[in-house]
């Protein structure tokens, strides 16, 4: 077992947040061991680079900034000490390359997320970081203590200063489960409810769509959506039609004003453009010809409107026979599908969530105003952000203020 009493630093949790915040530590040359409850460090980093690793996005910084949307002012600072130039100068010093893709995205050259996992964890064990896998922590001991449960059984650690980077609570099963939260409400921070983000919601579509279709990916359409100040965005994209409803990066994009939607009325909806490349006047014209062919109604919308598969499945969800012959309906439903959701899907199958440690409970050194010397980085902060880079982005950034923020108290503490 390791000697506690040389530990000035205890970071706990093993992603991208606790381990950067490890990093800025350890360079500081103060002690700091970090603790994951997992076999292993980085589960779920590495779960996200499974179909490839995006690390940041490569886009205009201030655009870059502004998908932070209300939680931006809170993470500026962070970000613009880690912006998406530095990150990827950061990953070079690894010795991996990157490149940006066709979205703007960047990704390791390998598109892998282990290979610079392991150059990390072999440069932190280098410098002296302490590593404890199979260390689950169980909150503070009535003497303020940290408590884990080990292989060896539990133990207490009372170290000079905390990082807490436990993440959120979607795909618990690599870790993150959310079990922390009341542990920081009781010592009197504020949290904001976890919520699903970056996820799926459900529809009630028909046993013939979900039998036929489920799976099935939607390529080259568009969605248009109404938030709750009545603003209208519309982006194209790919999305999923899933056994319960949709998901897909399209509708992650979305996900945000959609849940925000659901939790104030219960029920929300969006319109799908299926032809985004075609005006409505050339869509009714080329519908109208209807009219004049010999062919089916598939054989017609297949070679006229490149309609088949699962968009002509969607049609015929929302039209009935009747409807496929009033040429504008169906003109204008090829045009602005509606779609509506009645359920966000279970936070466990999200890729992110939402709510979190209120910044209001920190200090600008992200410490916890309850709790001097405790700091918190990554997804355990009440922020979310579309996939694309961003997430990655936001745990490394807020990770290294939540390691200077540690480094600055324990030089305080020593009277540096």
């Amino acid at each position: 077992m390791f000697d506690a009493s040389r530990t000035s630093v205890a970071v706990i949790g093993g992603g991208p947040a606790g381990l950067m915040a490890a990093e800025i530590i350890c360079n500081a040359g103060i002690q700091v061991d970090v603790f994951d409850a997992m076999p292993s460090f980085g589960r779920k980093f590495l779960l996200a680079g499974i179909g490839g690793l995006n690390i940041t996005h490569s886009e205009e910084y201030e655009k870059f900034c502004k998908r932070y949307s209300e939680s931006q002012p809170h993470l500026q600072t962070a970000l613009d000490s880690m912006t998406p130039d530095k990150l990827c100068d950061w990953v070079h010093g690894l010795g991996v390359e990157t490149f940006v893709g066709t979205s703007g995205r960047v990704f390791p050259k390998e598109m892998k997320a282990a290979p610079l996992l392991r150059a990390w964890l072999h440069r932190l064990r280098q410098g002296g970081v302490r590593m404890h896998v199979r260390h689950r922590w169980l909150g503070w001991g009535a003497n303020g203590s940290l408590r884990f449960s080990s292989p060896k059984g539990e133990i207490e650690l009372k170290p000079q200063a905390t990082v807490l980077a436990l993440g959120g609570a979607s795909w618990p099963k690599l870790g993150s489960d959310g079990a922390w939260v009341p542990w920081l409400r009781a010592a009197g921070a504020e949290v904001a409810e976890l919520e699903s983000a970056n996820c799926g919601f459900e529809v009630k579509w028909s046993d013939y769509l979900r039998e036929k279709f489920a799976g099935a990916p939607l390529k080259s359409v568009s969605l248009k959506f109404t938030d709750l100040n009545g603003n209208e965005t519309e982006r194209p994209g790919e999305m999923v039609i899933g056994q319960h409803g949709v998901e897909g990066s399209l509708v992650y994009a979305f996900s945000r004003e959609i849940r925000q939607c659901l939790n104030a009325k219960s029920r929300a909806a969006f319109k799908l453009d299926l032809l985004p490349g075609r005006s409505l006047e050339r869509v009714r014209s080329e519908v109208a010809g209807l009219a004049r062919s010999s062919h089916s109604l598939p054989a017609y919308f297949k070679n006229k409107l490149g309609i088949t598969g699962v968009k002509l499945a969607l049609l015929h969800e929302v039209l009935s026979k009747e409807d496929f012959r009033n040429y504008e309906k169906l003109a204008c439903t090829l045009k602005a599908l509606p779609i509506t959701v009645h359920a966000v899907r279970p936070i466990a199958e999200a890729i992110s969530t939402a709510g979190g440690v209120c910044f209001e409970s920190l200090t600008a050194d992200s410490m916890l105003n309850c709790k001097p010397g405790t700091f918190v980085a990554g997804e355990m902060l009440d922020w979310e952000a579309p996939t694309g880079g961003y997430l990655l982005t936001a745990c490394f950034a807020t990770g290294q203020a939540a390691g200077q923020g540690a480094v600055r108290w324990i030089n305080e503490q020593r009277g540096n």
